[in-house]
């Protein structure tokens, strides 16, 4: 039977890992029966490690990524996060327009029981941390994209959580402004240690960020190879050893789109 455990943070050290995806699979109803879209995922994050899930349209990156949330159940094996609920970033910044960036933040930290007369002050830190300082009363339409996605990645760290999920949270933005937000994600993660589970479709951006890639086969959704990045930080999108890692990957990818029949 399926499970979704969520144990406590201090279980985290003793357990190793930050997310446990142990025999994972994911069927959804259709008219023409259950149609198999994830096919027996196992993988482990380590606590401080930043892994990305590669692949095509369509092979179930999202689908996995919202089981370890704990926005829906396997349909077999199970997952664990023991450092309890993951925080979850979108593609888009899902802020709300009536409230300021430094409310938007705040709403996150009451929700985590933050107390009030402390909720301000732990705004404007993390407004800093995604450098956006003197951005705490700025209504979401008065915002750039890229500094929408700096305050959504604030609220995803406002939770407090071991582990951020991260699906495809760059995809909407330009080329420029998706390589400075590359870099500050880069230092965050540095900075805080945590954990980061970050899908895409661009290899580029996959080589770029992680320290490991794993790379997903399409329909069904089977782990079909992964790759160690002992490339040092920070890296750069054109870097010679990203560009040439990225042509290796990209080309298991078109042969698992071959395979697959998709176009």
């Amino acid at each position: 039977m399926a499970t979704t455990t969520l144990t406590k943070a201090e279980d985290r050290v003793s357990a190793g890992h930050a997310a446990r995806i142990d025999h994972v699979s994911k069927s959804f109803g259709g008219p023409e029966g259950p149609q198999l879209v994830l096919d027996d995922i196992t993988l482990d994050v380590a606590p401080g490690e930043f892994v990305t899930l590669l692949g095509a349209s369509g092979c179930g990156k999202s689908t996995l990524l919202n089981l370890v949330a704990g926005l829906d159940r396997p349909t077999a094996g199970s997952i664990e996060t023991p450092g309890g609920r993951p925080a979850l970033m979108f593609q888009e910044h899902a802020l709300f327009p009536w409230l300021t960036a430094g409310k938007n933040i705040e709403l996150a930290l009451r929700l985590r029981g933050v107390p009030k007369s402390d909720r301000r002050a732990e705004a404007e830190r993390l407004l800093e941390l995604v450098r956006l300082a003197g951005a705490y009363g700025k209504r979401v339409h008065e915002l750039s994209g890229g500094m929408r996605q700096r305050v959504a990645m604030a609220r995803a760290l406002a939770q407090d959580s071991q582990l951020l999920l991260m699906d495809e949270p760059f995809a909407a933005l330009d080329a420029i402004t998706r390589d400075v937000l590359h870099d500050e994600l880069t230092r965050i993660w540095r900075e805080t240690n945590i954990s980061v589970l970050f899908v895409t479709h661009n290899v580029r951006e996959a080589v770029r960020l992680a320290e490991r890639v794993v790379l997903l086969s399409s329909r069904p959704g089977r782990i079909a190879r992964e790759w160690t990045v002992a490339i040092d930080q920070p890296r750069r999108i054109e870097d010679t050893a990203v560009a040439e890692l990225s042509v290796e990957i990209t080309e298991q990818l078109r042969g698992e789109i071959r395979r697959h029949g998709q176009h």
